[in-house]
């Protein structure tokens, strides 16, 4: 943000000779009195010389230079000078050049496609086995775009970063292109032929060498095809392993229950909710979004004691925890014994014995959960031991959760099973010699797989190995047979969602090469190698449906987008949940791993995606790399620093990465990040990170004990958008607890100092007779997860620069979505905020423009003239909120032909030279401008939503019209808790915020204020 002068009260702690000292900033914590005092990073917690540096630069060093070979090259004077050239020879050539080859208009196009009119068709992305229902935008038959299916009762219309970044996978040329043996091209048609003898051989022996290999899947016409498939290999086996799976999640069901339950929460009821390790608000966890519709529309503080309170401890910082009101860092290992003291207050189990960090802090969360009884729930996250899963059946039972916040259904994957016990048995059948050929389907085992399997030397052994996938990765390189994958945007299929219910997958594109689907692969394997996955699906649902109105029922579930009545049956279960015995305490002195999924390319499945490698991850606003994570106070005991290089040891195995101090995280354990040290995942996921997997077991694949760290005397250096800007004592963020909300609603203005009247270079403009476009964005509702900066790159046509340029200032993000810390390293209270261009109706970036390239619109937006730009910058260096990125090389892959067919081709292509920023996307405002004057009539409320305000899963964005006072903003404009950024400098920016509204327990806070 601005950068102003050393406000009053504020301590100022050098750092010595630029080291981040912790001594620092705790002196700079204790000097602290007059208020909250938030922070980004602990470098400007300790007021590094670094960080001064960065902060009083408008950009970072050597941002303003090129880059030629890793070193600085030409210089922005040299830049403009060849600008001025430059556009002194374009008005020699200005004129309009045709192609010299004859081009052929598009003259007699189809009935049902009008040009430049967007299409949208159902279908269904696949995160983790699950459905998230979709609808995807199509240009002339070009997905370009996906948007969530408002009318999917598992999503509410919300989507994730993984489905808004699936079209550059769609277009990604890395994919593989064609069926290989032995590294040479084939056919489809060979390998159908090439299965004949090997399968009858196995028909003959009932399929006992015969194996398949794939990842979870809750599709219903798959199910079918390869039962039938083990009808006719009867002793042939049917595995399933996801590295990010959820063994302990079944084992926990089948522990309290003693058969696979699914649960899914209700948090539209819920009045108390308390987290075990439960990041429920992030991508990839099953009914993320519609979690995080129902929670965002709990917090609203307008429920006054209504409002929801949250409970989390957890091991990682997230930004679940984030959003909590008491947030308990503990390591992973304690959880168990802190669960067990919960349930001890509820009258669950037996006694526990209580911590002398947390122990009174959950006897007050079992008594608030007792008191909302019915209205209470426990969420257990899928990586903790089957034992807290046991144990929150056990307490979510005993407090009436079952039916209210909680429901139990049968199973929705297709087969479930204990996937680890599995595969283990899988690589002990192989180094046996019992397998004769295995199929490996979506999966990626050679990489994935725990390390302690040795997974690639027991399929070396496999007389026949056969993968199928999207790229020649590490397990396709050690095949005999690849065969080339279709994207889930070029082929039919179905899917269920968390809740069960199916979504028909139609496609939107032939396969760009050729591909085949499982579906298809699974017919051939079954002897019908010409049928096509349309007719495998079609076929299926005709069966299921009784009817005798198929047809019209089926172009009803194609066009939805979903199959009515087909949610997941409930689970009826009369007794009570089973109590688990507690597990062995971990030794407490030993230095403890905990494995995640990555929360941008999940467990390395997404590796290749640029959108996803370069978005800023949530919490830490990393790119390109997963870092070790360790808490500030235990690395300056054992010697360590952000950015060293260590070697981390754990069973004799070794694995060395960058060291990345985290606010938040609990002592004495560092957490690793899967999906990382690719090494045929394409030309993006090759090399970045560390692969996590090789230091992981089968007996410890979410948190291991006794692993030992060391500097390799190396440095890591990473690329972060975190810390650019600095709040320097401005109210940012203004947070209030309910009480005070309760007790002065307006307490969001209390210290906003209002600018002087009429000190203006600015003309007033009367905006009431045309469109007054607004944003409110509440910072409740806002969970951080990033899908909005995700939409905004794919609906805008934004750039990816690179690690490299990344770690220069030159990201191109429209839209970034800032933290700030409050209080101690150890445990802070943490807030995000979204911040796009403020649309300012007096923006200083107007008057510093030498050639009018960003200009005000009649309708407040504040456009950019991208033709008239000379590259000057001064309209960043005017602009307070730092929004406008630069284009400082070409960065637009202009020959890759594949990304041609991916751009929307509504907003321009960038090249190099020019300013770029938010513009509320005008192109959506521009359509509707045009339906609405076609039909005479003014653009409905909602008829305009942009590319970040449909993503959000939590729905805290909200645009419209502030002249209409019946729109959704006006009304959040005009709510009390809403404020604008820097409304002192009198920018009247359009794009506002909802200030934060806590729910904490009193109780509770002065019993850790004691600590």
């Amino acid at each position: 943000m601005d950068n102003g002068k050393q406000q009053k009260g504020e301590a100022v702690c050098p750092s010595k000779k630029g080291k981040l000292e912790l001594a620092d900033v705790k002196e700079q914590l204790a000097a602290a009195k007059d208020g909250p005092q938030y922070w980004r990073s602990l470098d400007e917690l300790a007021k590094t010389e670094e960080f001064q540096e960065m902060l009083h630069r408008e950009f970072p060093r050597q941002a303003s230079e090129w880059v030629e070979n890793g070193e600085p090259g030409t210089s922005r004077r040299d830049f403009l000078k060849l600008m001025s050239a430059s556009l002194a020879l374009a008005g020699l050539t200005a004129c309009t050049k045709q192609p010299l080859e004859p081009i052929v208009p598009y003259v007699r196009q189809p009935e049902e496609i009008t040009l430049g009119k967007p299409l949208f068709f159902a279908t269904a992305n696949t995160v983790g086995g699950y459905a998230v229902p979709v609808l995807a935008e199509s240009h002339e038959g070009r997905p370009t775009k996906i948007e969530g299916n408002p009318q999917h009762p598992a999503t509410l219309g919300g989507t994730d970063v993984f489905t808004q970044a699936s079209v550059l996978g769609l277009y990604d040329p890395d994919r593989s292109q064609t069926v290989m043996l032995d590294n040479d091209i084939h056919t489809w048609g060979s390998f159908v032929g090439a299965m004949a003898n090997p399968l009858a051989a196995q028909k003959a022996v009932q399929g006992a060498g015969l194996r398949l290999l794939s990842r979870s899947t809750t599709s219903p016409t798959l199910a079918a095809q390869i039962k039938q498939f083990l009808t006719t290999y009867p002793q042939a086996k049917w595995v399933q392993y996801d590295p990010a799976g959820r063994d302990n999640v079944r084992a926990g069901s089948k522990m309290a229950f003693d058969q696979y339950v699914d649960t899914q929460y209700n948090f539209e009821k819920a009045y108390v909710i308390l987290s075990l390790d439960g990041d429920f608000l992030s991508s990839g966890f099953p009914g993320f979004h519609k979690y995080a519709r129902q929670f965002s529309a709990r917090r609203n503080p307008e429920l006054k004691e209504q409002m929801v309170r949250f409970y989390a401890a957890e091991s990682t910082p997230t930004n679940t925890g984030a959003k909590a009101d008491h947030r308990i860092p503990m390591r992973a290992s304690e959880i168990e014994q802190f669960a067990r003291a919960v349930a001890a207050g509820l009258g669950v189990g037996g006694p526990a014995v209580a911590s002398k960090e947390w122990g009174d802090a959950a006897s007050i969360i079992a008594n608030d959960l007792q008191r909302n009884k019915g209205a209470a729930v426990v969420v257990v996250g899928d990586h903790q031991s089957p034992e807290v899963h046991a144990l929150a059946h056990a307490m979510n039972a005993a407090l009436g959760a079952t039916g209210n916040t909680v429901l139990y259904t049968e199973p929705v994957e297709a087969s479930p099973q204990d996937q680890t016990a599995a595969l283990r048995d899988l690589v002990a059948e192989m180094n046996a010699g019992k397998v004769d050929m295995l199929v490996v389907m979506g999966a990626n085992p050679v990489y994935e797989a725990p390390a302690d399997l040795n997974f690639l030397d027991a399929y070396k052994k496999v007389g026949m190995r056969v993968h199928h996938g999207l790229y020649l990765d590490e397990t396709a390189f050690y095949s005999h047979w690849h065969l080339n994958a279709t994207h889930y945007l070029e082929q039919w299929g179905d899917v269920r969602a968390f809740d069960g219910t199916v979504t028909i997958q139609q496609p939107l594109i032939a396969p760009l090469y050729g591909g085949k689907s499982q579906y298809e692969l699974v017919s051939a394997l079954n002897g019908q190698g010409s049928t096509s996955g349309y007719e495998s699906v079609r076929t299926y649902w005709q069966k299921q449906h009784s009817g005798a109105d198929f047809e019209a029922w089926w172009r009803r579930a194609v066009h939805d987008g979903l199959i009515a009545g087909t949610a997941a049956a409930a689970h009826n279960s009369s007794g009570k949940p089973s109590v688990p015995e507690a597990s062995a305490a971990a030794n407490a002195s030993a230095m403890e791993v905990i494995f995640r999924r990555d929360p941008m390319i999940y467990d390395g499945e997404y590796a290749n995606n640029g959108w996803l490698q370069e978005a800023p991850k949530p919490y830490t606003q990393l790119t390109w790399d997963n870092a070790i994570w360790i808490n500030a106070n235990t690395a300056k005991d054992i010697g360590l620093d952000t950015e060293d290089e260590v070697e981390i040891t754990l069973d004799g195995r070794k694995v060395v990465g960058g060291l990345w101090k985290t606010p938040g995280h609990p002592k004495n354990s560092i957490t690793v990040f899967l999906g990382y040290g690719r090494t045929r995942a394409g030309r993006v996921g090759n090399g970045p990170g560390f692969s996590a997997y090789q230091i992981r077991s089968t007996q410890n694949q979410w948190i291991a004990s006794g692993a030992q760290i060391k500097k390799t005397g190396k440095k890591f250096l990473f690329a972060t958008t975190q810390g650019w800007q600095n709040m320097d004592g401005r109210d940012i963020v203004r947070v209030a607890t309910l009480d005070d909300f309760i007790a002065n609603p307006g307490f969001a203005h209390e210290k906003t100092e209002a600018p002087v009247e009429g000190l203006t270079m600015f003309q007033p403009y009367d905006y009431s007779k045309e469109y007054k476009w607004g944003m409110a964005i509440d910072l409740n509702s806002c969970i951080g997860c990033k899908s909005c900066v995700v939409a905004c790159v794919a609906e805008n046509n934004i750039p990816v620069v690179g690690k490299e340029l990344v770690k220069r200032g030159r990201h191109m993000h429209w839209l970034r979505v800032d933290n700030y810390h409050e209080g101690t390293v150890d445990n802070p209270k943490t807030y995000t905020q979204p911040v796009p261009c403020q649309q300012c109706e007096n923006a200083p970036c107007e008057l510093v423009c030498p050639v009018g390239a960003t200009v005000h619109s009649t309708e407040g937006l504040n456009d950019m003239v991208y033709n008239r730009c000379v590259g000057t910058r001064y309209c960043s260096n005017n602009c307070p909120y730092k929004v406008r990125r630069f284009n400082f090389l070409l960065y637009q892959d202009w020959e890759t032909p594949q990304y041609k067919m991916m751009r929307n081709p509504d907003v321009t292509v960038r090249s190099r030279g020019v300013m770029e920023k938010c513009n509320y996307c005008v192109q959506r405002i521009t359509h509707a401008r045009i339906n609405s004057e076609r039909e005479e009539r003014k653009i409905r409320d909602g008829e305009v939503v942009t590319a970040c305000a449909q993503a959000c899963p939590a729905d805290a964005i909200v645009f419209g019209d502030l002249n209409d006072a019946n729109s959704r903003v006006a009304k959040l404009r005009a709510d009390q808790r809403n404020y604008g950024l820097l409304e002192e400098l009198n920018n009247r920016p359009r794009t506002t915020y909802m200030a934060v509204v806590r729910n904490p327990n009193p109780e509770l806070e002065h019993a850790m204020e004691q600590k």
